[in-house]
């Protein structure tokens, strides 16, 4: 007859069972944890260009007759080294952008170009295509130019005096701005009494489609080829409503940065709005 065969022992004591199902406790604990955070954390847009808020949990520190006793958060975004160039959303709201269009309406004029040596209004033209005018702080009563070049004077460390007027520039459909300098170098131009180092752009209006702000020389891309000053590419800038573009043209040693070439590319659908403000290294006389 055969044997029954013997089942073998359990060769684990009361104490290991104990350890082990408290391990596995604890292990499952954890992981639902993880996961019910996961699920009640917040989703962030892929490619999130602004962290939307920051709470600085700070006292102001003890400041100077020309200082503030507050402070202040600008959100940015930093678009290229090469130009050196900022990005500020939201930088003006809805507002104030309409009241800047209604003051600059009524006195828009076809826009002109300061011309370097050799060349007349007939070999430019259709280099630059829009319609606009220049507005002072001081010929606004309503504020809002005035908050809007405090606010510039602010970002660019620059103060207010160094700022030219406003020019709010009107793009309509097929108008563009081909590629050029804000800097004057004296050698194309002649002597300056003062130099522009940086251009602050405000978006007034929504483009459906086109009128970006191009830089075609960005990071040193077709630099010293042969390149078509009419053509819209390289780093690119959509308009939005409020929002401001921030671009040096010069080096802190004085010197033009050659990658801060820019332009305008056509308005291909809509209509686009902007305030440029030319900022230079010296007080203005007039503004």
């Amino acid at each position: 007859m055969k044997g029954r065969v013997k089942s073998p022992k359990t060769k684990f004591g009361k104490p290991i069972v104990f350890f082990l199902c408290l391990l596995f406790f604890l292990a499952g604990f954890y992981i639902s944890t993880i996961f019910s955070q996961s699920q009640d954390a917040p989703s962030l847009p892929h490619g999130s260009r602004i962290l939307e808020s920051v709470e600085v949990d700070s006292q102001a520190m003890p400041h100077g007759e020309t200082g503030d006793s507050y402070i202040q958060s600008i959100p940015f975004q930093v678009l290229s080294w090469k130009p050196r160039a900022l990005y500020f959303p939201r930088f003006a709201t809805p507002a104030q952008c309409e009241g800047i269009i209604e003051m600059a309406k009524s006195n828009l004029k076809p826009s002109t170009l300061a011309l370097r040596k050799g060349e007349t209004d007939e070999s430019t033209k259709g280099t630059r295509t829009s319609s606009g005018t220049f507005i002072s702080a001081s010929e606004d009563d309503a504020g809002i130019l005035d908050a809007i070049e405090q606010k510039i004077s602010k970002v660019t460390m620059i103060p207010r005096t160094h700022g030219e007027a406003f020019n709010v520039l009107r793009y309509e459909i097929g108008q563009k701005y081909d590629s050029h300098y804000d800097a004057f170098n004296p050698a194309e131009y002649g002597p300056q009494k003062s130099q522009r180092v940086a251009s602050f752009l405000l978006y007034l209006s929504d483009v459906e489609e086109g009128g970006e702000t191009m830089f075609p020389f960005e990071n040193g891309a077709k630099l010293g080829m042969g390149f078509d000053y009419r053509k819209c590419t390289g780093l690119k800038v959509k308009p939005r409503q409020g929002d401001g573009l921030l671009f040096y043209s010069v080096f802190p040693n004085g010197t033009i940065d050659q990658l801060s070439l820019h332009g305008s590319c056509p308005v291909v659908k809509g209509e686009k709005w902007v305030a440029t403000k030319w900022i230079r290294d010296q007080e203005e006389e007039d503004d």
